[in-house]
């Protein structure tokens, strides 16, 4: 809430929300887009765990993020790439495309605009993955 939220003002802590825990557990939403209004950066995760959030899938979490805690497609994107990042304290080498960082990157089917693709939780948009610079036919090259 409001105390929380001053509380984090100014400190240097990224806040994450793990909107799949919300859902699954049927608690309230993190309140994303005050914490955006107040100036706070935002990371948004998974909790990917078979007690609170057995979801992995952040497409679902971009489109809760939106849906749910009204975060507009570009802070989603920005809130489970380069905010998570940053609160890994990876940003120096991960969460952008940007050179000298690592290449872990994934490739959209053609989409009218980047701002669909947290609305599209449901439907397999990627085609390609990059990781570490190299292209993944398979997931099992992903885990290696």
């Amino acid at each position: 809430g409001a105390a929380e939220i001053e509380a984090l003002s100014g400190s240097r802590v990224m806040p994450t929300a793990l909107p799949g825990a919300a859902f699954f557990l049927n608690l309230p939403f993190p309140p994303g887009r005050a914490m955006i209004e107040a100036g706070l950066p935002l990371a948004i995760a998974s909790d990917f765990n078979p007690g609170s959030a057995p979801s992995g899938n952040m497409s679902l979490m971009m489109a809760l993020a939106c849906i749910k805690m009204k975060l507009t497609p570009e802070e989603a994107i920005n809130a489970t790439t380069i905010n998570t990042a940053d609160a890994l304290q990876l940003s120096a080498t991960h969460g952008s495309i940007t050179v000298g960082k690592e290449a872990n990157v994934f490739i959209t089917q053609p989409m009218s605009s980047y701002a669909f693709l947290p609305y599209a939780f449901g439907s397999q948009l990627i085609d390609q993955v990059i990781l570490k610079g190299k292209v993944i036919n398979n997931r099992k090259q992903m885990d290696s």
